[in-house]
């Protein structure tokens, strides 16, 4: 990614906002490892990254995979060992060719982001339901900017809220 200078004038502006980006990082940080404690016995956070790639994705090779990941590709084949191992996700031949080999989730390793992401949606609503209508609006509109600039595709699937 290519970094770009602030406007004149705007370097207080980019600092007040890094400033709130990160503290609101260390709380969805908290979010995030709270969500995985259910599951830390099975995933980290880097593997849970790998299976959160592939629900998104679909199906992918080793080194597309690692390019997404920005990872070497034979630290993502060892991740990918493990997850298998574990029953979380498995490869498969390519269809296109014999030698291709394409990683993909099982139902096991469906289930843990579904699981983890319905646990963390429903820990960032709480949060959210504090917050007066018109700063959820600009909540809205500021983190998609935020998330655009940096790559992020959107977390479409959504998860009914309402259960323990």
């Amino acid at each position: 990614m290519s970094k770009q200078a602030a406007p004149a004038g705007d370097a207080h502006g980019v600092d007040e906002v890094t400033s709130a980006v990160l503290t609101a990082s260390r709380l969805l940080v908290a979010i995030s490892v709270r969500s995985l404690a259910a599951v830390e016995d099975a995933v980290t956070l880097p593997q849970f990254r790998l299976l959160v790639v592939l629900s998104a994705q679909g199906p992918l090779k080793l080194v597309t995979l690692a390019g997404l990941l920005e990872v070497n590709p034979s630290t993502a084949m060892r991740m990918v060992d493990r997850l298998a191992a574990a029953g979380l996700l498995d490869r498969q031949a390519s269809p296109d060719s014999g030698r291709e080999v394409r990683i993909q989730l099982t139902a096991a390793g469906r289930a843990i982001v579904d699981d983890v992401t319905a646990r963390r949606r429903a820990d960032i609503a709480e949060i959210v339901a504090r917050m007066p209508p018109g700063q959820r609006r600009t909540l809205v509109a500021a983190l998609r900017a935020f998330t655009e600039a940096g790559g992020e595709p959107p977390a479409t699937t959504l998860v009914p809220l309402g259960w323990t």
